[in-house]
């Protein structure tokens, strides 16, 4: 019984997928990934990554003090 579902199932999404086509639409978008962002960038770069010592946050990324550093950085760059 499952097995005919599926049979079924992918059946009617070819059909769906036929139909689009027919009228035009673009079934699946092949989209271009944006560019990263000057604050994306610095967040994934290793040696930027400001973390808490101690403390219930221990070793997670202390975002405060991770974006003075940005915004010091990005200073001199203007």
């Amino acid at each position: 019984m499952a097995e005919l579902r599926e049979l079924f199932m992918e059946g009617a999404k070819q059909e769906g997928r036929r139909q689009a086509k027919q009228a035009g639409v673009k079934v699946v978008k092949s989209g271009v990934k944006r560019a990263k962002s000057a604050w994306q960038k610095y967040m994934a770069k290793k040696s930027n990554q400001i973390k808490f010592k101690s403390g219930p946050k221990k070793g997670r990324l202390d975002l405060s003090k991770m974006s003075r550093a940005y915004k010091r950085s990005q200073k001199g760059k203007r």
